[in-house]
């Protein structure tokens, strides 16, 4: 049995730092491709970053480029999201997500299997 367990959410002032961590297990972590989303109330969960196995590829969306960047410790089975310059607009439940038996980085959220609990992001101006 899979599971996520995301940490280091909280509340943070505008143009402040978080770093998410998601520990992975019950599945061979390094066959996983990694992700984040997040939902704010009332939005759809959206594509935040993935990175491959070996985490020699990313893809972050445009909206959080140059500001959020994401890795991942194949030997702790982590993956991790460095939140720099957070904007108000940052604000939501941030997901971990982990799709298996592929290598393809996608971002549709119905194409992931398996996801954490979410840890909530504030971000006050």
């Amino acid at each position: 049995q899979v599971h996520l367990v995301e940490s280091g959410g909280g509340l943070v002032q505008a143009g402040g730092s978080l770093r998410l961590s998601c520990a992975a297990s019950g599945r061979d972590f390094s066959l996983s491709v990694m992700g984040y989303f997040r939902q704010a109330p009332g939005k759809e969960r959206e594509f935040v970053a993935g990175i491959s196995l070996d985490g020699s590829n990313t893809y972050v969306k445009d909206f959080v480029k140059g500001r959020f960047a994401i890795s991942r410790d194949n030997a702790k089975n982590t993956v991790n999201l460095q939140m720099n310059s957070l904007k108000p607009e940052d604000t939501a439940v941030y997901y971990c997500g982990m799709r298996t038996d592929t290598i393809v980085i996608v971002t549709s959220p119905q194409a992931w299997d398996y996801w954490g609990q979410g840890t909530q992001v504030t971000v006050s101006s």
